[in-house]
């Protein structure tokens, strides 16, 4: 069987790309509390990241970030500790536009809540990419009902990473 090119592949963040250093707190809130997963570097610098269009692979994150509507952290501590996230397992500086989080508390109805497809949609518009040619990587099965919301392919993380 043929392995599957995609033209895009979204992270989830949390348990995914890095893990939180706080014991008991499911995501970090501040600098200085989360690292990468084992394998994260090392799988991702086996892929040419850039343009579809141009024949390499677009990327994005695409996080829940509920503890900004609960007030645990503010929209930009969220927004740059994904940013540092990336820059940490990509090796370059993302683009604004292919983080999307969700920011409202966890359980209010959101269009850009997983497991409802928002943001991937955002993601996919940005590279103009079709869903067919995206892969969502994720680590819950609210990941999982997001890929198949959106209709994309979805992978859990410790596959995709041989964790």
């Amino acid at each position: 069987m043929e392995k599957k090119r995609y033209n895009l592949i979204i992270f989830d963040a949390d348990d995914t790309l890095r893990y939180c250093t706080v014991q008991g707190q499911p995501c970090p809130n501040k600098p200085g509390e989360w690292e990468l997963l084992d394998n994260v570097q090392a799988k991702l610098s086996t892929f040419d990241w850039g343009f579809p269009q141009e024949g390499k692979v677009g990327y994005g994150i695409a996080s829940n970030q509920g503890g900004v509507g609960m007030g645990y952290f503010s929209k930009e501590i969220a927004f740059q500790l994904l940013k540092d996230t990336f820059k940490s397992a990509f090796g370059f500086e993302p683009q604004n536009e292919i983080i999307q989080m969700c920011t409202p508390k966890p359980h209010v109805d959101s269009n850009c809540r997983k497991p409802k497809h928002g943001m991937l949609q955002k993601i996919m518009a940005f590279w103009k990419v079709e869903a067919e040619k995206t892969l969502f990587v994720g680590d819950m099965e609210s990941d999982k009902e997001t890929a198949k919301n959106a209709g994309c392919d979805f992978m859990w993380a410790k596959k995709f990473f041989n964790n």
